[in-house]
């Protein structure tokens, strides 16, 4: 992924609200499960990291973007920003 589509791919995210939450459990393999149903669905999804979870919010956005074959976008504050493109429902066209 390029700086021009990770751009576009940021300014998406902007409007989004997180659509899931990690708590003091941390990753766990629902988590996973629910993030790569997501991906698969919306291609675009930001995540919640909660103020009890006490992991890295970075070292969270690499796990779960290896554990689910995705990208992380960005990762601001405790929001994590993660793109895959779907194999079926092609909703996101990335510049080139």
């Amino acid at each position: 992924m390029n700086s021009r589509q990770r751009a576009y791919l940021k300014g998406l995210a902007m409007t989004m609200d997180p659509i899931l939450q990690i708590g003091k459990s941390s990753l766990t393999p629902e988590i996973t499960e629910a993030a790569d149903e997501a991906l698969e669905a919306r291609e675009l999804i930001k995540i919640n990291v909660l103020k009890n979870c006490m992991d890295d919010v970075r070292s969270i956005g690499e796990a779960l973007a290896e554990r689910t074959h995705s990208q992380v976008v960005q990762v601001i504050g405790k929001k994590i920003v993660l793109y895959r493109e779907s194999r079926t429902k092609k909703k996101i066209m990335l510049p080139r």
